[in-house]
C-alpha cells in the first residue's frame, strides 16, 4: 500500500480515470455489436444507419487513447467493407 501523499493521489486519480476509460470501451463495444447484428441479420438501412455512429465513437476513442489509431482504422475499414458488401 502507498505511504506517500502523492502515491495515495495517484491510486486515486487511476481509479477514477480506469473507471471512465471502462465505461468508454464498453460503449464502444456495444455500438460495435449493434452494427454487427445489423450486418448478420442482412438489415441494409440498419447497417448504414449504425455505420456513422460508430465510426465517430471509434474516432473518439482513439482521441482519448482507448484504442490505437491502427486498430481503429482496421475497425473502420472492415466495417465499411461489410457495410458496402451488403450494399451491393
Amino acid at each position: 500500500m502507498a505511504n506517500h501523499q502523492s502515491a495515495k493521489k495517484r491510486i486515486r486519480q487511476n481509479t477514477k480515470k480506469r473507471a471512465i476509460n471502462r465505461s468508454n470501451r464498453s460503449s464502444l463495444r456495444t455500438q460495435i455489436k449493434k452494427l454487427r447484428t445489423a450486418l448478420a441479420e442482412g438489415n441494409k438501412a440498419a447497417a448504414q444507419e449504425q455505420l456513422q455512429p460508430t465510426i465517430s465513437i471509434i474516432d473518439k476513442m482513439v482521441n482519448k487513447n482507448i484504442l490505437h489509431r491502427n486498430t481503429a482504422a482496421r475497425y473502420k475499414a472492415r466495417l465499411t467493407r461489410h457495410v458496402n458488401e451488403l450494399a451491393a
